[in-house]
């Protein structure tokens, strides 16, 4: 038996000459969870009802592992300080592993994927996020393909023995997307992620077809784990009719580090003069500002139109087509990696684990 056992909350009944060894992290979410007929409120599950509920795990013919979570974790409640934990979790089991499956809820899957992206450098193994839009206990949920596939991806090999996805990813209703270019979207259909700005990375059928051409390389270095956020930073979402009043009461948060602006389209703004002299004065304080569009695709393109040129003039930074998922974890990844801002400026707009597409047109601010 595996020396890391013991540290784990459970294993599950395992065939008896196993090749593939998957580790299962339980968060909780929808996913692990069954109405109550007494209380007439959705309860949480143990593991062990979750896999009775799930026969065909067992044909799959891999060696499972369980990690709970205990009490298990409601998306909303998932904080900066879990996914450091997580990543501990992935660091200390690494190398008996072949892949990770993490069982999450659908409504902050995105931020987890985003987030551990950055903080599991130079990863070689696949961690896949999955969940569902009913519990499992439902008749008609789609708990049972999502965790069956999501095994499947965590386990699969190329003809050279290395992993098929060797990256954090989200897989949901029979899509495999990048975990740092996801977006949760649809909180009744099955189909709740899409990625907009880049392609799916497999897509589910009677086969997995792997897309292999949009998967991030297997790295030469060995893994390193990054376990070090900084919460320190707010949004600043414009709308029409903004007053100063809020922009300066969010400029103006104590401790503040970082702001991610969300603008209208190619990542333009009011040109107000007022607007202009609160975001430079920010600026000239030491604060970065990571321009994103609110639009859920496209890109922010300094210069294309006049009311972004001014932005981009004042030194505020270029967020590319990041999600805003990708953009909140990865500044909170930065700030508490770096203390040179001139160096965290240079990476928010630099690809570093596939998140953004720079334009090549040399719009990058620093």
């Amino acid at each position: 038996m595996d020396p890391l056992t013991a540290t784990l909350a459970e294993v599950t009944d395992m065939p008896a000459a196993p090749s593939t060894k998957i580790l299962i992290i339980y968060t909780g979410g929808t996913i692990g969870m069954i109405f109550d007929q007494k209380k007439q409120t959705l309860r949480p599950l143990a593991f062990s009802e979750i896999k009775n509920s799930i026969p065909e795990m067992y044909r799959l013919g891999y060696h499972f592992f369980v990690h709970h979570f205990k009490p298990p974790i409601d998306s909303s409640d998932m904080q900066p300080e879990i996914w450091v934990e997580i990543a501990g979790i992935i660091e200390r089991n690494y190398d008996y592993y072949d892949g990770f499956v993490i069982l999450h809820g659908s409504d902050t899957m995105s931020f987890t994927a985003s987030a551990l992206s950055f903080m599991l450098e130079n990863l070689s193994k696949p961690v896949v996020l999955t969940g569902s839009q009913l519990p499992i206990g439902e008749i008609r949920t789609d708990a049972r393909e999502n965790i069956i596939t999501a095994l499947e991806i965590a386990a699969a090999r190329n003809e050279q023995g290395e992993a098929m996805v060797p990256e954090v990813v989200i897989y949901f209703d029979f899509m495999l997307f990048r975990g740092n270019r996801s977006k949760k979207y649809n909180a009744e259909k099955f189909e709740a992620f899409y990625s907009m700005n880049y392609p799916a990375l497999a897509e589910a059928g009677v086969a997995i077809k792997y897309r292999e051409q949009y998967v991030l390389p297997i790295p030469s270095a060995p893994l390193t784990v990054h376990k070090k956020l900084d919460t320190h930073i707010a949004v600043l979402k414009i709308f029409p009719g903004i007053t100063p009043g809020v922009v300066q009461a969010i400029l103006d948060t104590p401790g503040l580090r970082g702001v991610i602006l969300e603008t209208f389209g190619s990542g333009n703004a009011s040109t107000a003069a007022w607007f202009i002299r609160s975001l430079k004065a920010a600026v000239d304080r030491g604060i970065l500002i990571l321009n994103i569009t609110q639009c859920d695709g496209g890109s922010v393109e300094f210069g294309r139109y006049e009311t972004s040129k001014h932005l981009q003039e004042i030194g505020i930074l270029c967020g590319f087509d990041m999600t805003f998922e990708a953009a909140v974890t990865k500044m909170m990844y930065l700030l508490g990696q770096h203390q040179d801002r001139q160096e965290i400026k240079r990476l928010l707009q630099t690809s570093l684990r596939g998140e953004l597409t720079p334009d090549g047109n040399g719009s990058h601010t620093w």
